[in-house]
């Protein structure tokens, strides 16, 4: 017997966008100076990259830069709910998901809040978008979900090779053209209390390696077990043609698959890893070059797996989704009819081909220029800090840009 998918369930992800910023460092560099040894980094945490905002650009501005290009008018009267799922908001009370509506040009009849859970956060964003849509209240209508977030300074520490900054956006509706969820009733989820990685305050972000290594993988599995309980007699290796995680960073992936193979059959380490290579790092593609993306990484894995060039529609994708804290989801996906060429438009290799690599210097003073300024209520970013960037990248594009801040009023506008 196999996972049923009945068609009462038709839902997920119809459209899909993201924007992984202009600036970006390599971690290899980064590494050879702080004395660790770069094959370490390339081949353990299988990271490369990350990505960086300049100072004019924040989550808010991301959000809106994801989304845009996606939304058209015909969306925009359909959409009357906007979820934004974060853990990097630009304020203690306001949702982000104001901003989103009011920048997108969305009608007034809409719904909208933002979800933290760290990075579980765009997950539950989904999932609460996609009940919803299943409920039939508003019959024909969509959700907006946006997943934005980018890290705090982490400089000589040894979070600084999982850090990052991106963000997702995803029409949700009864029109999966990308993404399936297979059947709402079979997701196994999980939670429990736990101090591995947080953010206290807003210039921190901290926590305990062992504890959240730990945290993600009892999670995994105890997720997993809940979806047995409504799917016993599925076999997980035969019946999913391809696996997803939640990508702090590229290793953190293989070791949840590892754990997750033992739900099916027991493998050496090199029968894991040929396994792996196969069934779970052509979705890496991106993440190694954004670097730790929060609450997108597993959908910005889905854009990269669909980009990799082997998967049909109609192919089955199992995906977890773990947020500190904690939090787990263990759900079965469909490869979408319109996927590859859905997620192809978004041009995403040639997007992050085109962001300024930063020198070591550069990026070490943006990141303490910008923990500096997080709190200061009154400041204007400046437009000339790095050289041509912004006469090339923003002026006259109408990207969504930070003008500045008055008295904590922010002021945002196109470039």
């Amino acid at each position: 017997m196999q996972s049923s998918e009945t068609s009462h369930t038709r839902v997920g992800i119809e459209k899909i966008w993201a924007y992984p910023c202009t600036l970006s460092v390599d971690l290899l560099e980064v590494a050879a100076v702080r004395g660790r040894p770069p094959a370490e980094v390339r081949d353990d945490l299988l990271v490369l990259t990350r990505s960086i905002n300049p100072l004019w650009e924040d989550p808010v501005t991301m959000a809106i830069n994801a989304a845009m290009p996606m939304v058209t008018e015909e969306d925009k009267k359909d959409i009357e709910l906007v979820i934004v799922g974060t853990e990097s908001s630009v304020d203690q009370s306001k949702a982000m998901s104001t901003y989103a509506h009011k920048f997108l040009g969305l009608g007034d009849n809409c719904r909208n809040y933002e979800a933290k859970h760290a990075c579980y956060s765009g997950t539950v964003a989904v999932m609460m978008a996609a009940h919803w849509v299943a409920s039939g209240v508003a019959p024909g209508k969509k959700a907006l979900v946006i997943c934005t977030d980018q890290s705090r300074e982490s400089l000589n520490e040894h979070y600084e090779y999982v850090m990052g900054a991106g963000a997702v956006a995803m029409i949700i509706s009864d029109n999966p053209r990308v993404l399936r969820l297979a059947d709402l009733r079979q997701h196994g989820y999980f939670t429990c209390d736990a101090l591995d990685t947080f953010r206290p305050t807003s210039r921190v972000e901290t926590g305990n390696n062992e504890i959240s290594l730990y945290s993600y993988l009892d999670a995994l599995e105890s997720a997993y077990q809940h979806y047995r309980s409504k799917a016993p007699d599925l076999d997980f290796d035969e019946y999913f043609q391809w696996h997803i995680y939640h990508v702090p960073f590229g290793g953190m992936a293989f070791q949840a698959h590892r754990t997750a193979l033992r739900f099916s059959k027991r493998m050496k380490k090199s029968e894991a890893m040929a396994h792996f290579e196969r069934k779970v790092k052509p979705s890496l593609l991106y993440n190694m070059y954004l670097g730790g993306t929060y609450g997108g990484s597993t959908f910005l894995a889905l854009m990269g797996l669909v980009d990799s060039g082997d998967v049909q529609p109609g192919d089955r994708v199992s995906m977890f989704s773990y947020g500190s804290g904690s939090g787990g989801e263990f759900y079965p996906a469909v490869i979408g009819p319109d996927a590859k060429e859905l997620i192809g438009a978004v041009g995403l290799k040639a997007q992050i081909d085109s962001r300024r690599t930063l020198t070591l210097d550069e990026y070490e003073e943006l990141e303490r220029e910008r923990q500096r300024l997080i709190d200061e209520g009154d400041w204007r970013p400046d437009t000339t800090h790095l050289g041509d960037l912004y006469p090339e990248r923003y002026d006259g594009k109408g990207l969504l840009v930070l003008k500045g801040i008055a008295d904590h009023f922010r002021d945002y506008g196109w470039s």
